[in-house]
C-alpha cells in the first residue's frame, strides 16, 4: 500500500497567517497519525506474540534436551535463564523492545497532532480578540515561533520512521 510518510516537523509547524487552510488541514493529520498509531500497536502485538511462542519452543526443547544447554537439573529458574541466554530469544526480544519504542514515539505524535488543535484554537481565538491587530507593524509571529524554535530545538531532530510491512518476514 502506498501510504504518504509522516514528516513530523513539517506536518506539526503552524502557519499563522494561515489559519483557516491548517483547520482544513488538521482532521486529515489526526487520522494519518492516529493510524500509524495503529498500526504500530499492531506490530507491537505482533512481536509480543512472535516472543511469546519464540520463549515457549526454546522452553520446550531446554526441557526435552536439557543437556544440550548444559543443564544438569531442569529446575524452573535455570530453564528460564537458559531461554533468556538463547540468541533467538535475545533477537525477539530486541524485536519487541524495538516495536514497543515506535510505538510510544507514534503515541506522542498523536499527543502533539492534538496539542496542535488546541494551539489552532487559541491562535483563532487571539485572531478574534483583534489580538494582532494594533497601531504599530504587526509581529512576524512565523518569524519569531520559526527563531524560538530553532533556539530550543538547535542540533536535535525528530523523525518518525514508518516501517513498511514486510510479507512472511519477522
Amino acid at each position: 500500500m502506498g501510504r504518504e510518510p509522516l514528516d513530523y516537523e513539517c506536518d506539526i509547524a503552524i502557519d499563522s497567517d494561515a489559519l483557516d487552510v491548517e483547520w482544513l488541514q488538521q482532521p486529515e493529520l489526526m487520522r494519518r497519525y492516529s493510524q500509524h498509531a495503529a498500526e504500530t500497536k499492531r506490530e507491537l502485538d505482533e512481536a509480543k506474540e512472535r516472543l511469546d511462542v519464540g520463549k515457549a519452543k526454546i522452553e520446550t526443547d531446554i526441557r526435552i534436551n536439557p543437556e544440550k544447554y548444559e543443564l544438569a537439573k531442569a529446575t524452573e529458574g535455570a530453564i528460564q535463564s537458559a531461554i533468556i541466554l538463547q540468541p533467538e530469544y535475545q533477537k525477539l526480544a530486541k524485536a519487541y523492545s524495538d516495536a514497543r519504542y515506535e510505538h510510544e514515539i507514534a503515541g506522542a505524535a498523536v499527543r502533539a497532532v492534538d496539542q496542535r488543535k488546541t494551539a489552532l484554537e487559541n491562535l483563532v481565538r487571539l485572531l478574534s480578540l483583534s489580538y494582532f491587530a494594533g497601531p504599530q507593524t504587526p509581529r512576524d509571529l512565523q518569524k519569531e515561533a520559526l527563531e524560538k524554535k530553532e533556539s530550543k530545538m538547535k542540533n536535535r531532530q525528530v523523525i518518525i520512521r514508518q516501517r513498511s510491512k514486510k510479507k512472511g518476514k519477522e
